[in-house]
């Protein structure tokens, strides 16, 4: 274990009591598992669609945040990323996005579900992210996924689609089980009446919605100033029957999103990319049953959030349990129930 929590490597990782390294992979110990993971994504395509075999395994999974490098716990994760990983990462996304190269090729099923099976992830959410017309990554996850108990899906629909409740009662049919909302990315501000007036429609529909909360510090301008906690108040103050998830838990405003959780029973707080530290304050100061642990794969990792989580609820065995399984499996129950 390195000073400061940092790390050389992924690998490194194994140095904690609940991780072992074997045959070159990374692993949770048994007895820390089972896992759910609320964060996911596969490969995302937003100009054509995408054109990758979901159920090919690669060797080794591409992940923005290359595991041979050195990163710190106790920073926004995506603080670890160097000017040339993160030039890739936006290469990667935005112009192998219209191909089946690049990275985003080993951001298969195939692979999310082999690190799954090594970090003893029972079930990951995906979340799909929509332009208006010409992405269709929410179709696309939701036929790969189909029939696999393994995933649940949240399909996307952009605040600006045409005849958005006919898009909603689709995706519905389709199997998605709530919707993801990315102010960065969608260029849609969470305030803006067409956005509050699709978080309206999803709670009408029982639907969960995921917001990307906060700015994270590496995206562009506009995307920081759309992203930013105190626009997420209105929405969630008007649709009280909308079930609300804060991605990121505000990401660089986490005491913003910490006090909207608190404030309001109909939040949740997911963990992924926040520090140690502040993982820690979350435990103390947050609603312990709205917690949930997510990933960002393939952005990172499964075990680089889930190292924080065990290291922050350290001693208290009920806490993490709730934090990295029970919390999430009631929640996924219930949904899938009422589906």
């Amino acid at each position: 274990m390195e000073k400061n929590w940092t790390f050389p490597n992924l690998y490194a990782l194994s140095r904690l009591p609940y991780f072992e390294c074997r045959e070159g992979r990374l692993l949770l110990r048994e007895e820390f598992g089972p896992v759910i993971d609320m964060h996911a994504h596969l490969a995302l395509s937003f100009l054509l669609p995408p054109r990758l075999d979901f159920w090919r395994e690669f060797p080794k999974t591409e992940y923005y945040l290359p595991p041979d490098k050195p990163f710190c716990l106790d920073v926004y994760t995506s603080q670890n990323f160097t000017p040339e990983d993160l030039a890739n990462c936006k290469r990667d996304l935005v112009w192998k996005g219209m191909t089946s190269s690049g990275m985003r090729k080993t951001h298969t099923a195939a692979n999310l579900l082999r690190d799954m099976k090594d970090m003893q992830v029972e079930c990951t959410l995906l979340l799909a992210i929509d332009h208006v017309l010409i992405s269709q990554n929410s179709e696309v996850y939701l036929e790969v996924c189909r029939g696999r108990e393994e995933f649940v899906v949240f399909g996307s629909v952009h605040p600006f689609t045409p005849c958005m409740e006919k898009r909603l009662d689709k995706l519905v049919q389709l199997g998605a089980k709530g919707i993801k909302f990315h102010p960065a990315v969608q260029a849609v501000r969470p305030d803006h009446p067409r956005a509050r007036r699709l978080f309206r429609l999803c709670g009408e529909r029982g639907l969960p919605v995921f917001l990307h909360c906060g700015p994270v510090g590496v995206e562009p301008y506009l995307g920081r100033v759309r992203s930013q906690v105190r626009l997420y108040q209105r929405p969630i103050e008007e649709c009280q029957d909308t079930i609300f998830i804060l991605g990121h838990s505000g990401a660089l405003q986490m005491e913003l999103a910490l006090g909207l959780a608190r404030d309001n029973p109909h939040v949740y707080l997911e963990l992924v990319c926040q520090s140690l530290t502040n993982m820690e304050r979350i435990f103390i100061k947050g609603p312990e049953d709205r917690i949930f642990f997510g990933s960002d794969w393939p952005f990172y990792h499964q075990a680089v959030t889930m190292s924080k989580v065990l290291l922050a609820t350290e001693g208290d065995e009920k806490l993490r349990r709730k934090v990295l399984y029970e919390n999430a499996k009631n929640f996924l129950k219930k949904l899938i129930s009422e589906a």
